[in-house]
């Protein structure tokens, strides 16, 4: 420490003496040794007092309750400097982690489209942060059956992250029993009753298409209704099914439907970030949904959940308020 007095006070008094830009470079490099030997504010400022007392001992006097008022101020700036200092390490370090649980749950839910000759299948999923509260995952027999589940756990983080890994845990464990809707739900139900906390709740809707005779059978957990676009009435129908969240009872037994889709039939299955208008009440998301299906029916399915997601964007003013995702379905 008198090391470092002596060098401030030499520096202070060449600059006092030659006040040139050089001077003032040689004061403001100094800086980074105090920083490296861990120099408190306040000790800054005790030592720029004792340098000027040295160098002008006659007018010290003058300023000595200054300093004094000064070195109690740094003390507390000091403390709530270190504090500072010390919340921004630690979300540093938050920030680190959310960035490997993000890559994690990224190869974990990794989503692979089915590409079918008969059946057009597109799909968008885009979280508001970094880790998503919505998983989408696809079963197929190859030309036979298209499985699909829409999921959203009520909640957001890494907790939701694992949520969503015994979910889809869950489903690959089916094997071929994934083609009965209503059972699906069941297994999953138990699933999440037995491994998820109490507070954390899922939503799904979940859909199995027989290609070859052209039925869509399908069940909800509390999820957001899909909808139908039937080709040849030109009229939208939503696809209704009633069914708790999973996790809230484990025994409760799930219903499905089922809907005959012809040529030219398109299924919309979202969660609520696409349905909810939050800053729009005046708007009928729906409505919004089912003008921009009708308009572009004839683009790709994939084409068409790009669209949807740039024209709700938009509408939000690029501010979404939830996680966005969709699968749209066209025979």
């Amino acid at each position: 420490m008198k090391e470092l007095e002596q060098q401030y006070k030499t520096t202070l008094s060449d600059y006092m003496t030659d006040q040139t830009e050089k001077n003032l470079y040689i004061a403001q490099n100094f800086t980074r040794q105090l920083i490296r030997k861990n120099v408190s504010p306040e000790d800054v400022v005790s030592i720029h007092k004792n340098a000027i007392e040295q160098i002008f001992p006659d007018r010290i006097n003058e300023m000595q309750s200054a300093y004094d008022f000064l070195i109690e101020v740094m003390v507390h700036y000091g403390m709530a400097h270190r504090e500072h200092q010390s919340l921004l390490q630690k979300q540093a370090e938050f920030e680190i982690e959310m960035n490997i649980a993000t890559n994690i749950q990224k190869t974990l839910l990794k989503t692979v489209v089915p590409q079918l000759s008969r059946v057009d299948i597109g799909m968008i999923s885009i979280p508001i942060r970094k880790m998503n509260g919505d998983y989408v995952h696809f079963l197929h027999d190859r030309e036979d059956y298209l499985s699909v589940a829409v999921t959203d756990v009520v909640g957001k983080g890494v907790p939701a992250a694992l949520c969503m890994s015994m979910v889809k845990y869950g489903l690959e464990t089916l094997e071929y029993a994934y083609k009965d809707p209503s059972y699906v739900l069941e297994v999953i139900n138990r699933v999440i009753e037995k491994g998820v906390d109490d507070s954390m709740f899922v939503s799904m809707f979940y859909g199995c298409l027989d290609i070859q005779n052209c039925i869509f059978s399908y069940a909800s957990a509390g999820h957001e209704p899909a909808l139908h676009y039937n080709a040849k009435e030109n009229k939208f129908y939503a696809l209704e099914a009633k069914g708790l969240l999973l996790g809230v009872l484990p025994e409760f037994k799930y219903s499905y439907n089922e809907i005959l889709l012809e040529e030219q039939d398109i299924v919309i299955i979202m969660t609520d970030g696409v349905t909810e208008f939050r800053a729009h009440d005046e708007l009928n998301s729906r409505d919004v949904i089912t003008s921009l299906i009708v308009k572009h029916k004839h683009l790709a399915a994939q084409e068409l959940c790009s669209l949807l997601h740039k024209e709700i964007e938009r509408i939000q003013g690029f501010k979404l308020s939830d996680d966005f995702s969709v699968v749209i379905i066209k025979k």
